[in-house]
């Protein structure tokens, strides 16, 4: 399957990655959420509903 060591390095470089950017993915969709919450935390702040 694998048999040079540059088709070695590059398919674990794909591993790697793709578990960075899905990693990545992960924290983004919970700061987006933090923010959202913030967000809407202001918002009812501001109409005076607290």
């Amino acid at each position: 399957m694998l048999k040079t060591p540059l088709q070695r390095l590059t398919g674990l470089f794909c591993i790697t990655l793709l578990i960075i950017l899905t990693t990545g993915c992960n924290t983004l969709e919970g700061a987006g959420r933090d923010i959202q919450k913030a967000g809407e935390a202001l918002e009812s702040s501001a109409d005076g509903d607290e």
